[in-house]
């Protein structure tokens, strides 16, 4: 992916990265993830904490390979209803001098059916594997749009849980790309209470079992009244979600920003964004007491990076920015580096950590 990046342009050379996975051109993981790197959420047990944010697999092509380079889980997607080709191109831009980028894909998506079909002869082929030698599903994430000229997102989400719930570990309502006009309104107090009304009922009328968990994601660009409000109605017991994916891309330009390219329009990604995220990863935990899973993303490029976001209360965490500039090696030295430091504080495991930083 690196020697990619030097020769063409971003979108291409992520184009060439899923071909790359999905035909398993990629470094293959060769040792077991280290015992303090297993974790238990939503009663899943994750064989490690580090795993691929939405974004980079857009149509779930390229599942396995990606499982393949030692991620604990892979999330695919925005998925929307009816397929949509997104914004014009160039949409995508980096900015090397920041290790980040700006992309304003808007949803391109292949849309549910041809999506669902794919996932589908996945799980069937795996099925007649299993049979043969242990091939293990993986944990995958599905993650969920609207379109852009839908007249009713609610039912956009819906159908998206109805469609891929039997597919999926979990399944994530993205209402906070900044690329979809209208979508961040949804993170408003009412819009998100009626949203996860309609989106939990129909999840719980699914009859695959277990069920998937629910989980919303929002953007790094919240007030305070924002993220109490998220806070609140995320948090029920009865009627909120069962997660919280923190956070997507930022419209903020730090001053700190060096390329040409930052004002660029769209979301921003990357080192940039790394301590804004891990701010309301900490908020959203301080708001919802710590009950409530965070994945944390965001500028993660290191184990240093994953620590902090796990003692800001993240229980797991995700990458993608990080995967372009370094490409799949990435993903085996920042467990390395997340497992050393864990043993050197003193945790015997991820889940010891969640939070500590808030814990006497």
């Amino acid at each position: 992916m690196p020697v990619i990046r030097r020769l063409t342009n971003a979108e291409t050379a992520h184009r060439f990265a899923i071909k790359a996975a999905k035909h398993g051109f990629v470094p293959k993981q060769k040792k077991s993830d280290p015992a303090r790197l297993t974790t238990q959420v939503w009663g899943k047990t994750f064989s490690n904490p580090v795993g691929l944010a939405a974004g980079f697999d857009k149509h779930g092509e390229a599942v396995d390979g990606l499982f393949k380079m030692g991620f604990g889980f892979v999330e695919v997607g925005s998925i929307t209803p009816l397929p949509q080709d997104g914004n014009p191109k160039p949409r995508v831009f980096r900015l090397n001098e920041d290790q980040a980028v700006i992309n304003r894909y808007g949803f391109n998506s292949d849309g549910h059916d041809a999506v669902y079909e794919r996932l589908k002869s996945r799980v069937a082929k795996i099925e007649v594997e299993e049979k043969e030698r242990s091939v293990p599903h993986g944990i995958l994430g599905i993650n969920l749009g609207k379109n852009k000229t839908s007249e009713n997102a609610v039912n956009d989400y819906v159908q998206g849980v109805r469609k891929f719930g039997e597919l999926a570990s979990y399944l994530v309502i993205n209402i906070s790309s900044p690329n979809t006009p209208g979508l961040r309104a949804l993170q408003g107090k009412e819009q998100l209470q009626g949203l996860l009304h309609k989106v939990l009922e129909e999840r719980n009328q699914l009859t695959c079992n277990p069920k998937p968990a629910l989980l919303v994601k929002i953007a790094p660009d919240l007030s305070e009244q924002d993220k109490i409000d998220i806070a609140a109605v995320v948090g029920r017991p009865e009627t909120g979600a069962d997660g919280l994916i923190v956070s997507n891309t930022t419209v903020s330009r730090p001053d700190t920003l060096k390329s040409k390219n930052k004002q660029e329009v769209g979301g921003l990604s990357g080192q940039p964004v790394k301590e804004l995220s891990t701010k309301t990863i900490q908020d959203m935990y301080k708001l919802t007491h710590g009950r409530l899973p965070i994945v944390g993303v965001g500028g993660v490029s290191s184990g240093q990076d994953a620590f902090e976001k796990i003692q800001s209360g993240a229980s797991l965490i995700q990458l993608y920015t990080v995967l372009a500039y370094e490409g799949p090696p990435v993903v085996g030295r920042i467990k390395r580096e997340l497992d050393t430091i864990l043993e050197e504080n003193g945790f015997s495991s991820v889940a010891e950590a969640v939070g500590s930083k808030f814990k006497s």
